[in-house]
């Protein structure tokens, strides 16, 4: 037996035993939102305008127990969907929590599970135009290889939607990894006894020991589960990742980088901002460098979540008035407490908009059907194109074309 093949199955004998995520299987659709497993808000987010189709392809790499592929068909409607997984029992419970939902019943197009490792894509049949691929990579005993089979599986103009761990934020929940892997000597692969330790180490710690107090502070809500303590600290394969050895990983795919799904955290003014001198040296960097200094100078990101892309891919500014004016708006999907002037965004960030912005988004929520342009629904409204430039901007409205 190879390595990977060794590596391969001890990750699905991990899964197997822990299948995660461990979120409860439920008799409704998936709640709230997550506006990276929309395509329309997806493409949005990375070009600025809505998809010009949304009878899609869409595969779900590494599906786990279904949590993504779930809302994947939700948000989806017209979209195939295709989901893989290494673990058997993983991927069952993913099926029984689609048909639980309703949301497979609901939809028109079909949905699939494969028991599939990712270095095998191409033997799924077609391509893809949204390939989710949410915490798996780094399990994978050759990530490169992952990514590029799965690149391989990308339309042109599709996007990649990767979850990576980083090193940096982690660094606590590797030394316990390690700490684990010691005291279990010879039962190392045993991953009840894994957690077992685990969680022996914890009830022993002193109490400003930095491993526990990080623990208490990020992760006890989620790691109560056993499926989730086992993930974090008993896995037999992990790779984190800094800037550079990301940017490697993603050079060895051949895609093109679109940008992190978080780009406020990317924003070097936030830390260093004040300093005229120093933003002053740091023009001279090329973006990988800015990423790198600003993960050193915030070592707080537990993970990095990105766009990937196979050219060629538009990307569209709205500069342009009359360009704008003929643009068809929509309100963004992706909002809670909606209708107000106060609501939560695509991001879960509280925002509060004007008088005339709630009479334009509203004016949008009826435009479904009449498919009225920027033009037409100023007309009558105490806004202008700076306004509406503002709300694409802030991604509380989606503009497309005829």
């Amino acid at each position: 037996m190879s390595d990977s093949q060794a590596v391969n199955n001890a990750v699905a004998q991990l899964y197997n035993t822990y299948p995660f995520p461990p979120d409860p299987l439920t008799d409704d659709t998936p709640p709230g939102y997550n506006w990276r497993w929309n395509w329309i808000t997806a493409y949005n987010f990375c070009t600025g305008q809505k998809p010009p189709r949304q009878d899609i392809r869409i595969l779900d790499a590494g599906c786990g127990t279904g949590s993504g592929t779930d809302y994947l068909i939700h948000l989806n409607p017209e979209a195939e969907i295709v989901a893989v997984d290494l673990s058997e029992k993983a991927l069952a419970v993913a099926q029984e929590r689609c048909q639980r939902s309703g949301v497979i019943d609901k939809h028109s197009k079909p949905v699939t599970f494969h028991h599939l490792k990712l270095e095998d894509a191409a033997e799924l049949p077609g391509e893809f135009d949204f390939i989710n691929c949410v915490g798996v990579l780094h399990h994978l005993p050759e990530p490169e290889k992952g990514i590029k089979a799965l690149a391989k599986k990308l339309a042109p103009g599709g996007l990649f939607h990767i979850f990576v761990y980083a090193e940096l934020g982690r660094w606590e929940i590797s030394l316990m990894q390690k700490a684990i892997a010691l005291l279990q000597g010879a039962k190392r692969g045993d991953y009840r006894d894994g957690v077992k330790v685990g969680r022996e180490i914890f009830a022993n710690l002193p109490e400003h020991n930095r491993i526990l107090k990080q623990e208490k502070e990020r992760w006890s809500l989620e790691n109560h589960r056993d499926e989730a303590f086992a993930d974090m600290y008993v896995h037999p394969q992990e790779i984190d990742y800094n800037v550079e050895t990301l940017f490697e990983l993603i050079d060895a795919s051949g895609l093109e980088f679109v940008g992190f799904s978080n780009p406020k955290f990317w924003e070097l003014e936030r830390i260093i901002g004040k300093s005229d001198d120093l933003m002053t040296r740091a023009k001279d960097l090329s973006d990988r460098e800015l990423y790198r200094l600003i993960e050193l100078l915030d070592p707080t990101a537990t993970h990095y979540e990105f766009f990937l892309t196979k050219p060629p891919l538009t990307r569209v500014s709205w500069s342009d008035d009359e360009t704008l004016l003929k643009a068809i708006p929509e309100r963004h999907s992706c909002m809670e407490g909606y209708p107000g002037k106060n609501f939560f965004n695509y991001d879960y960030q509280m925002v509060t908009i004007s008088d005339a912005e709630l009479d334009f988004l509203q004016a949008c929520d009826r435009n479904s059907e009449s498919q009225l342009t920027v033009a037409d629904l100023l007309k009558d409204k105490d806004l202008g194109l700076a306004e509406v430039r503002s709300l694409q901007e802030r991604q509380l409205i989606i503009l497309g074309s005829l």
